[in-house]
């Protein structure tokens, strides 16, 4: 069945050439944004990005990838990039169950399958792309081994924001008020209008500013604050995790010393039991480890491949 073409701002990419951009089907309806770039011989890496991102934005680490003998694939998670949003409000950040997530991830391996993309499968998860990836890894077989960079299995709130989060998301919900914007959450979670003085996600100015223009050039692309129904699900996903044992699929986990969006307790703790996992602290990295200069983005990517090889 050939699929209909999406768009692929490639102007604004970093990927490697040959990018093949098409509209899937998830089970339930939703038409997504995937995009594949199938050259490699050493194996395919999924590529499960954060809240907010894009295919775009981790182009880059399909070229790194590739480089080093991989194809990779990528979706847009419902909600987020160019797959179809919230009708309320376009640049709010939502969803009612993290288990749609899933029935995207569903949607990206049917389709890999279909395009027979080189064996063995690996993924690499990326914050709420963490969270998700970590719940495939449970729910799917076809993940030979995994990486993450500074997964979201925790959020760094004190106990009474925590439970204030919890009490609110979930009582907003139940009165129809999920797809609503949480309060204190009005903040664009983009680089586009922010300084790259005291950003919370790179010290690297040259890839803090490709970020900006991305979403500069393609506002589309922009995501804003997360709804209650967001805040109430993930909430409840990273509660049900925590109390579920490591799965046994091998695992190498990138934090950075300066983390300040995720939980490091939390990725800590579930390290720690993971028994054939591997954390790998980055001295002075922040949220987007993947993303910090040249010589730790080599290093980094490197040490990826060693894992996956």
């Amino acid at each position: 069945m050939i699929l209909p073409a999406a768009p692929y701002h490639a102007e604004v990419a970093a990927g490697p050439p040959g990018a093949r951009p098409v509209w899937v089907d998830a089970a339930d309806g939703v038409r997504l944004r995937a995009v594949t770039w199938p050259e490699g011989s050493r194996g395919t890496v999924m590529l499960f990005q954060g809240r907010t991102e894009y295919v775009e934005k981790y182009s880059h680490a399909a070229r790194e990838l590739g480089v080093r003998g991989y194809a990779t694939a990528a979706i847009d998670w419902r909600g987020q990039g160019l797959s179809p949003r919230s009708s309320r409000d376009p640049r709010l950040g939502h969803v009612r169950n993290f288990g749609e997530f899933q029935d995207d991830v569903d949607a990206l391996l049917t389709h890999c399958a279909t395009l027979d993309m080189p064996r063995p499968w690996h993924l690499l998860g990326h914050s709420m792309g963490g969270l998700i990836g970590l719940r495939a890894l449970h729910r799917r077989s076809e993940f030979t081994r995994a990486v993450f960079s500074a997964p979201m299995w925790g959020l760094p709130l004190a106990p009474h924001r925590r439970l204030v989060g919890w009490i609110a998301s979930a009582l907003a919900s139940g009165l129809g008020l999920g797809e609503r914007l949480a309060p204190g959450a009005a903040k664009v979670a983009d680089p586009a209008a922010a300084p790259f003085e005291g950003n919370l996600l790179t010290t690297d100015s040259e890839m803090f500013a490709w970020m900006k223009r991305q979403i500069t050039v393609h506002p589309e692309l922009a995501l804003g604050g997360p709804s209650f129904g967001w805040i109430w699900a993930a909430l409840r996903e990273m509660h049900r995790l925590a109390r579920e044992p490591a799965p046994n699929t091998p695992c190498l986990t990138f934090l950075g010393t300066d983390e300040d969006i995720v939980s490091p307790d939390a990725i800590h703790v579930r390290m720690g039991s993971w028994s054939n996992g591997t954390l790998k602290m980055v001295e002075g990295a922040r949220h987007e480890v993947l993303m910090e200069g040249p010589e730790t983005r080599r290093r980094l990517y490197d040490r990826i491949a060693a894992h996956l090889g």
